[in-house]
């Protein structure tokens, strides 16, 4: 469907944000990118949905393309349903039908009217997914799209991911939590300085642990450390879970929650 061949990016004469990043995204696959801020995801999938160039590599498919950007630009006069509309028939959706039913499966508040600029953050983010899955896209290209959404609409998107796969489409998604990369994604990438690995398929267990400290993205078998609010929580290697554990002990941590993380 879409392959990057050691595609890199800097802007002007900066350092890399990317570098030397391959990626085969097959039909019928999601794939999840996980990584913190900063760490070069939102500039993958701005390369893979064409809005953005590959200073080098090569980017090979011509897939058709739905994609929500990590920052919806929603600071418009037009109304939900006529902005939607108008997006429709750039893309040539013919089936202006679907726009209102979406919007109601997605809960907008303040109905298809509103006007975006009105909009909080989290309900101009359905919009920008309703723009991006009404085209029934070949490949569907999602930054950080739990982001900002009720919890009712965590369950929606999940199931909008689920039914694109089901019908032979792809999805790539980013996210900084481990949980929800594992939860959806049927194929793992890690991206850290620009750099993307594929995730061992070896067992993982999730660590979240309270109190004060950094190093925990270099300890041995730790895949992953993201800080959210006043806990820590780790991705670690099945083998190297006494080793962490003993030395959060050891440290004064907290050990709040371990459970194996969702294959």
């Amino acid at each position: 469907m879409i392959r990057l061949a050691g595609v890199g990016k800097r802007y002007g004469r900066g350092d890399f944000v990317l570098r030397d990043v391959d990626l085969t995204v097959e039909p019928g696959h999601v794939v999840g990118v996980l990584g913190s801020n900063g760490s070069g995801k939102s500039t993958l999938l701005r390369i893979m949905a064409g809005v953005s160039h590959a200073t080098t590599g090569t980017v090979h498919g011509t897939p058709r393309i739905g994609y929500l950007p990590d920052r919806f630009p929603a600071g418009q006069r037009m109304g939900a349903r006529a902005y939607l509309r108008h997006m429709a028939r750039i893309h040539g959706l013919a089936d202006l039908s679907v726009i209102d039913p979406l919007l109601e499966r997605l809960a907008l508040v303040g109905g298809p009217a509103a006007p975006l600029r009105t909009l909080s953050k989290g309900n101009a983010q359905k919009v920008g997914l309703a723009q991006a899955v009404m085209v029934r896209p070949d490949l569907l290209i999602l930054d950080e799209p739990w982001s900002g959404l009720d919890v009712g609409t965590h369950t929606i998107l999940g199931e909008l991911v689920a039914e694109t796969r089901a019908r032979g489409a792809s999805v790539v998604f980013t996210d900084h939590r481990p949980q929800v990369v594992h939860d959806h994604a049927d194929v793992v990438h890690l991206m850290h300085e620009g750099r993307l690995t594929a995730e061992s398929a070896e067992p993982t267990t999730r660590i979240v642990l309270r109190g004060g400290g950094t190093g925990w993205a270099d300890e041995p078998g730790v895949r992953h450390a993201v800080t959210e609010g006043a806990h820590v929580v780790l991705t670690v290697e099945l083998a190297r879970v006494d080793a962490v554990l003993r030395r959060a002990l050891d440290d004064g941590w907290s050990v709040r929650e371990v459970a194996p993380c969702s294959p």
